[in-house]
């Protein structure tokens, strides 16, 4: 049975109310050490212990960009063959800093080395000058539409046509949304919400779901003060919540 969860790490959740008239597990990971960006070993055993229980199906709130590895276990529960859609405007394709160990910004690399169900990932929102620091031998794997052909996606009101047979599951890193949509502490896209849900929409009408991630949360406090930027976040989170409870 699937499940919605909120993966606590920076108790920025605790700080907004998207969730709070629905129906979510909160996973509290917030203790765990060394999760910041790089996962180490003690602590990807901890993180996969606390979702042991749980099915990939149902949609998974995971916190800011820095716990997007998050995707990868969440993923490896997949027991069929199925396409990564990742919309995010990093690639996450970085050489591993150490071996074995998962970061944020090789993610995506790591799950296509280890998950012999993962068959193909779509990329949506990435930034142009990043696809070159993708090596040459996985582009056979991918299917890119770049940040600039997001953004002509939407001026035209289509959506090129992507042929998926597999199921899908979907990973949404708020950072390829405009700044007048949303404010976090990484470098972003200009893709607005509307764009978004409309690419979102796009999948969704063909192809069969298997579960979705968001993360992208705002750093939370700035000098020990909340960030101002808590009400964007909580307000795209609401959108994306009925948006996915609608589709």
């Amino acid at each position: 049975m699937k499940a919605n969860i909120i993966m606590n790490f920076t108790d920025v959740y605790r700080e907004e109310s998207f969730y709070q008239h629905e129906k979510f597990k909160w996973i509290d990971c917030k203790d765990i050490k060394g999760t910041n960006c790089i996962c180490d070993n003690e602590a990807e055993k901890e993180i996969r212990q606390c979702i042991a229980l749980y099915p990939p199906e149902g949609l998974h709130f995971i916190d800011s960009g820095n716990y997007h590895y998050i995707s990868k276990f969440w993923t490896d529960k997949i027991n069929m063959e199925f396409v990564l859609v990742v919309f995010d405007h990093h690639p996450d394709m970085q050489p591993s800093i150490v071996e074995g160990v998962i970061t944020c910004g090789n993610w995506v690399k790591t799950a296509i080395d280890s998950n012999p169900h993962l068959k193909r990932v779509i990329m949506i929102g990435v930034k142009d000058r990043l696809l070159k620091t993708i090596e040459e031998k996985y582009k056979k794997l991918l299917t890119i539409f770049s940040e600039s052909a997001l953004q002509q996606i939407q001026d035209e009101n289509n959506f090129t046509n992507i042929d998926i047979k597999e199921p899908v599951y979907i990973s949404v890193d708020k950072d390829i949304l405009s700044e007048k949509d949303e404010l976090i502490n990484w470098d972003q896209g200009t893709t607005h919400i509307s764009g978004l849900k409309k690419a979102l929409a796009f999948i969704l009408r063909q192809s069969e779901l298997i579960g979705i991630d968001i993360c992208g949360e705002c750093s939370y406090t700035i000098a020990g003060l909340i960030d101002p930027n808590l009400r964007k976040d909580n307000e795209i989170n609401a959108q994306l919540l009925h948006f996915f409870e609608r589709e």
